[in-house]
Formats: structure tokens, sequence, C-alpha cells
């Protein structure tokens, strides 16, 4: 049997690991950008000098050889479902027998005049951070324009450089759908300690140049120049290719709990894949490196043992806001809901918080968000999964504290803030 992947970024790539595990099917992984799969994540380190690009490699090139899962660098053009074939931009066709779609993510555009000039661009691609290197000789100012996780990558990136970065947030504060008020309000500071010209509640409203970019106008009608911006203002199933195909789509390819778009032999995994019925708490689309890894096992399980729904684990992410690291395991919305009550302690220096939100009546933790601070990934996910009440975790919270024997400790500091807002005694106080 012959199973096609198309893409080659972690779902993809974790999916044929797993296809190879267990099976000796064979497999081929299609990508356009490059045959060797690559960090992501890590693209912003290359710019910043402390990586190569092959230190970023997933795995080193005899691993794809002894393996035996081929590599084609091509994009997919057409997918021809009641033939099962692929027309690639070659020309060549390729026939599958099973079809994994991993294609990720695109960076989005909100057709701004000038968006398409030279220096206007996201960071995704390897591509991308090939043409922002070239734009960043003789750079004297930058423009970022979106809130989120790769927005503050490329000003970190530019800021290793002492490029001066303007910071356009459409929000009233950075990251404020997913963020509480505090964290939202720490990385306000922490951006602007940087030297970063972080600029809420504005806009982009267009782009100027003639060669390449040199200046934009904000919604207000400032006009500010510069020599790049890069857009970072979301992303977007990468599902253009897929049209006239049969397989059904919405904002990404629909798929149900077993991960199976409309088309017969056809799958759907990672940023592309939009799950009909997500589950409680989740995403119908959930485009994080954790979500990919874990539907590139779940796949190969389908398609080479018995299978079986798609069961993300609790939900987890992490980022880095400069130097300070944050971490999210469980339900910790922006806004805490009705019927849950959230223990929060900030440490007085600004760049490190501890919150765990807890439900009011039963006392069950349901998630803790850390900034700064490192806590391991099973010990909270055990504590949330089993229910444990806020101050059983408490007592036990020291644990949890994954950072070095040396580091300053705070958990006495949390538990100290619980039982002062509580009228009942603090005998856990003592035991941590």
């Amino acid at each position: 049997m012959r199973i096609v992947i198309i893409g080659n970024g972690i779902a993809g790539t974790n999916a044929a690991r797993y296809i190879r595990k267990q099976s000796d099917h064979e497999v081929i992984m299609i990508s356009e950008e490059t045959l060797q799969p690559f960090s992501r994540t890590a693209l912003m380190y290359i710019y910043m000098g402390h990586l190569k690009q092959e230190n970023t490699w997933m795995y080193e090139d005899w691993f794809w050889a002894k393996n035996r899962i081929q590599r084609v660098q091509a994009r997919v053009e057409k997918v021809l479902t009641a033939d099962k074939t692929l027309l690639l931009h070659t020309g060549e066709q390729l026939t599958y027998d099973q079809l994994i779609i991993a294609t990720g993510s695109k960076p989005n555009k909100f057709g701004w005049p000038g968006q398409d000039l030279p220096g206007v661009q996201g960071l995704y691609h390897l591509q991308d951070l090939a043409t922002m290197e070239q734009y960043s000789a003789g750079l004297q100012h930058a423009i970022i324009v979106g809130g989120g996780l790769i927005g503050i990558e490329m000003a970190e990136m530019f800021h290793s450089r002492h490029i001066p970065v303007t910071f356009l947030v459409r929000e009233s504060s950075f990251w404020n759908s997913v963020l509480p008020p505090e964290e939202s309000e720490m990385i306000n500071r922490h951006i602007r300690e940087q030297g970063i010209d972080l600029r809420l509640s504005t806009e982009l409203s267009s782009i100027h140049g003639s060669e390449r970019v040199e200046s934009i106008e904000t919604n207000s009608g400032e006009r500010i120049h510069c020599g790049f911006v890069g857009l970072t203002v979301g992303v977007s199933p990468n599902i253009d290719f897929l049209k006239d195909s049969g397989i059904e789509t919405r904002h990404g390819v629909l798929v149900d709990e077993y991960l199976r778009a409309s088309a017969p032999d056809v799958y759907a995994i990672g940023d592309c894949a939009q799950l009909r019925a997500p589950g409680p708490g989740r995403r119908a689309i959930e485009a994080i490196w954790y979500t990919g890894r874990m539907m590139g096992q779940t796949v190969a399980r389908n398609i080479c043992a018995e299978p079986a729904p798609y069961q993300p684990r609790l939900w987890f992410n992490s980022a880095k806001f400069f130097d300070i690291e944050y971490q999210v395991y469980g339900d910790i919305p922006a806004q805490t809901p009705e019927g849950v009550t959230s223990l929060y302690w900030e440490h007085t220096d600004g760049k490190k918080a501890i919150r765990i939100n807890y439900e009011t009546h039963s006392g069950a933790v349901r998630g803790f968000n850390l900034m700064g601070v490192r806590y391991r990934h099973e010990v909270c996910e055990r504590w949330i999964l089993e229910k444990k009440h806020i101050e059983i975790v408490l007592s036990e919270l020291s644990s949890a504290n994954f950072d070095p024997e040396f580091y300053d400790r705070y958990e006495l500091n949390l538990a100290k803030q619980y039982y002062s807002r509580t009228e009942k005694t603090n005998h856990h106080v003592k035991a941590i």
C-alpha cells in the first residue's frame, strides 16, 4: 500500500514516522518548501545567530533512508480523488492508496493597499527567513503588524540586531484574547522594557512604497517610515489547492473523530484539519505544534492498526515573550468564567507569575498559567484530570516545580495568598 503525505511539518513527519513503526507500507512525503523537515519554531534562532539551519532539522539525512521514507520536493497543484492521483507543478502525476493532507497554515492578509510590495511579508516558511535576512541589511526601522506569537518573535529577532521596531496591535492589550488581563499587562510592560515601540489599539490602514515598502499609515492617519513590514495577523489553513477536489472544506479540511476527510481514503491532520465535532473546551482548528504531533501519531494508528478516535490530551501550550517563558496547562481563559475562582500571584519584579483556576464550589483545579516559572507537565495534568482540591495542590505544589535546585521558589507566596483571602486555617502552608 502506498501512503502519500502532503506536507512535512510536525504533523506530516510524525505520521510518516509512526506509519513506519507500525507497518512496511510505502511512504512518500511531499513538500514544496524543503526536502528536510525542520522545526518551524526555531526559525528565529537562525536569524539571531544561535543556530544554523541544519541544527533545526527534525532528523539527520540517514534517518529517511534507514526508515525507507521517500521525500519529494514539489508543489501539489490538484488532488483527483476519483482517480487517487496528485498533479504536481512539474507536470508529473503521483498515485496514492491512502492520502494524508498535512499542509499546515499560511499567513493571513486582509487586502491592505501595498501588502504585496517587496519588504512586506510574514514569517512561516524558510523562504520568509531568507527574504527577512535580505531586507535586514541596512534596515533602519521595521513595522510589525499583529499581536500574536509570531509577531513578538519577529520583534525579538529585529531587536537582537538593534533594529528599531514599531509593533502595531489592534487589541487594547497584547494577546488579550488568550492571556488574562494581568499576564497580558505584564507582557505589555516587558515588550516596552526592551525598547520596542508598542502601539496598542492601533491598526494598519495602508502600505506605501515604489521599489519596496517605504512607509505605512495607521488607522489614526499617522504615517510611519520603514523599510520592512512584518504581517503577523494570524494564519489560515493552507488548502487552496483542494478546490474542485471533492474534499469537503470549510475553514480547513473537515474531518471526523478518526481524522478522515469526506473523500474515501483521505485524512487531514495538523493546522489544516478542522474537526467536525471538537471536544468540550477545544477548538475545531488548533494550529499548534503539540496538536500536530498528536494527530500525526493518531492517523498512523488509524491507517496501520485498529482505528481509534483522536483524543487530544489536556490542553497545553508554551511560548516565550523575549525572556519570559510561558506555559499553560488546562483551562485558563482570558476571562474567568462564572463558578470558577482564579488564584493569581505576581512577583514584585513583574516578570514572574503563577495563576491557578479552580472550581469555586468543589475546589477542583482546572488549569495553571505560568510566567517565568516552569512546572512539570505530567504533574499539572494529573492534578487537573484527578480534580485535585486546590488546598491539596497548594500543599504539594513544590513537587511540580521544574526550575533548577537553587532557583527561588514561590509556592509559599501563592499558598499564603490563598489562605489570606479565605476563612480557612492555613495549616497546609506549613507543609509546603
